[in-house]
């Protein structure tokens, strides 16, 4: 059977259209939205957390749509964009005396996922005033952390989804492409990493991210019903050598091409970043590799 066309690793073959093209004619008054969901129901698309893929279902069917494959309702409805019209993290102040101590002076250190909780707010706006990178609202599976020493924040992390190509972390895996789209999701990317600039504490790096790792696949299964079996981070060695993720056994597996995902000129159009995995379980190459 010819594909139609491939989208976010699902492949749709002519039967599969047609029997979109069937669901639509079995639903005239019906939305787009909600023909989404009826798609997601008779095809049994769900997240790990059990709820419907709804919206990249939305989006496979308006490739289909504009590929001529089907014929979607109109849209009825064109809602407010938030990511086309966010605003940056407010101000916030917190105490910045300077602490200098040794780590074990430093006292206990609590780590709080703040995502959806009133305490997102100073994350956000810590990572926008003193992370060299400023703040990304992330999209799809992610989570937030601050780390407190007491009563004051020292530290910050924020996880999200992986990309889904890496070449260094590909070939170090050695999964399939197969294999790659339907576990992509048991790979979460650091994407910041912040002590903030009045906390001068030795090898505090290294600490954090040696207790981080330890609670972060149960936390993500929490909220998104799957656990994690890799860790990755990209590191600028123009900036640093990333030594306290290799001081806490992170793994350097290469380099990034220097495209970017969006990439259609086959040509490096930014800085080159070193590529840094921890395996989280000692068989991480065997359950990333499955495809059943």
């Amino acid at each position: 059977m010819d594909t139609v066309i491939t989208y976010r690793g699902r492949r749709v073959d002519e039967q599969q259209a047609a029997f979109i093209c069937e669901l639509i004619a079995a639903h005239p008054a019906a939305s787009r939205r909600e023909l989404s969901r009826h798609l997601c129901a008779a095809w049994d698309w769900t997240q790990p957390n059990g709820q419907p893929r709804d919206m990249v279902c939305r989006g496979l069917m308006l490739a289909l749509h504009r590929a001529g494959a089907i014929h979607l309702p109109p849209v009825r409805l064109v809602p407010p964009n938030p990511l086309a019209h966010r605003h940056p993290p407010s101000p916030v102040v917190v105490d910045q005396a300077p602490i200098h101590t040794s780590l074990r002076n430093l006292g206990p250190l609590e780590f709080r996922q703040v995502r959806r909780t009133g305490e997102e707010r100073l994350f956000n706006g810590l990572i926008a005033a003193h992370h060299y990178l400023g703040y990304t609202q992330p999209v799809g599976e992610h989570l937030k952390y601050l780390i407190y020493a007491g009563h004051r924040p020292v530290a910050g992390f924020a996880w999200s989804s992986a990309p889904r190509h890496l070449g260094p972390r590909d070939r170090f895996i050695g999964w399939p492409a197969e294999a790659r789209r339907r576990n992509i999701r048991f790979v979460a990317y650091n994407t910041r990493f912040l002590i903030l600039p009045w906390v001068e504490v030795r090898h505090l790096a290294s600490h954090l991210l040696g207790r981080m790792v330890k609670q972060l696949s149960a936390d993500w299964e929490c909220l998104y019903g799957h656990p994690l079996y890799l860790l990755e981070t990209f590191v600028d060695p123009a900036r640093a050598r990333g030594t306290c993720y290799r001081a806490a056994n992170w793994v350097y597996v290469g380099q990034t091409t220097g495209r970017g995902k969006a990439d259609q000129t086959g040509r490096p159009n930014r800085t080159l970043k070193d590529v840094l995995v921890y395996p989280l379980i000692k068989r991480f190459r065997a359950q990333l590799s499955e495809v059943e």
